[in-house]
């Protein structure tokens, strides 16, 4: 990865462009997952006058809230079978970026400046639907967490996450378990939760996403690339610098050691792929360079993350 030079960072004003805010407004944080026990009427909606949509059914198990009990069916077939629900509108939001050193890179398109105009992007649809906001930027600091911003809600707290995130550098290293650890002990109800990372991680990245898995949160493991990264424009001897631990190595770039890397990368990718397939983890990889409209309104609506 190539550290960026001269990166134009967001502002407050610019990291969600009023013609990309009309386009993503009408969509709504949604999940792949069945939540059970909301009634009618419980949960928050600018959409008056809506209930909570009908999923399936279950048997019932004892202890079960008979209030849940679909009584038409113990009528017709003297069994007893609990309604489920999606709960689609009252969803917490979590969205997680990486503020590591090696986030901060990607000549021309830097992966942190596509993870904050994500976050918020994705920020933005869950404060205009009335959901509970959060956002952690896993870096240099306490715990694998350099900052949090939690409990936001409605449209008028989008300035508030707009200079929260235009605030945040990312610098140094962390833990991804440490910071999964936090993460997990500070989220609340159930919900969307949204991991924007490279998952480069140095102690790997399977017993944070085991950690961040259930609980009540569906989430999505999002793994952004640089252009420069999937093809890397180097020739020659080369002498290489971690951006984060300062380690070294020197290489002759040639094409069978290209060739050798994009297999590896491919592996590495496969790998994650498959670890977040076997867990109901959502997972994508996208480039720096993809514009937010089509990440938001192509890319998550058909996972169904947005609707």
């Amino acid at each position: 990865m190539l550290k960026s030079e001269h990166i134009t960072r967001p502002s407050p004003e610019t990291i969600l462009p009023p013609d990309l805010a009309a386009r993503i407004g009408p969509l709504d944080v949604a999940s792949r997952k069945v939540f059970f026990g909301k009634l009618k009427g419980e949960r928050r909606s600018r959409k008056r006058g809506e209930s909570v949509e009908f999923a399936d059914h279950r048997s019932y198990v004892s202890g079960d809230d008979i209030r849940h009990i679909d009584w038409n069916i113990f009528a017709r077939l003297d069994s007893l079978f609990m309604k489920l629900f999606l709960e689609e509108e009252d969803l917490s939001l979590h969205v997680v970026i990486d503020a590591s050193a090696s986030a901060d890179t990607g000549s021309e398109h830097n992966k942190f400046v596509f993870m904050q105009r994500a976050a918020m992007a994705m920020g933005y649809v869950g404060l205009v639907n009335l959901n509970r906001v959060a956002v952690t930027a896993m870096g240099d600091g306490d715990g694998g967490i350099a900052a949090t911003i939690r409990d936001l809600r409605g449209r008028r707290r989008t300035r508030e996450l707009a200079t929260w995130l235009c605030g945040i550098e990312p610098a140094g290293s962390f833990s991804f378990r440490q910071a999964a650890e936090r993460i997990l002990h500070s989220r609340r109800g159930k919900g969307v939760m949204v991991v924007f990372s490279d998952f480069f991680f140095k102690d790997g990245f399977e017993s944070g996403l085991r950690l961040l898995v259930g609980r009540g949160y569906d989430v999505l493991a999002v793994q952004v690339l640089s252009p420069q990264e999937i093809d890397p424009p180097l020739t020659g001897d080369l002498r290489l610098k971690d951006v984060e631990d300062a380690d070294l190595a020197e290489i002759t770039v040639s094409a069978p050691l290209l060739k050798r890397y994009k297999a590896n990368l491919d592996a590495y990718c496969a790998h994650l792929q498959s670890f977040c397939a076997e867990r109901a983890i959502g997972f994508m990889t996208v480039r720096s360079d993809t514009p937010i409209d089509v990440l938001l309104l192509d890319y998550f609506r058909q996972r169904g993350v947005v609707k």
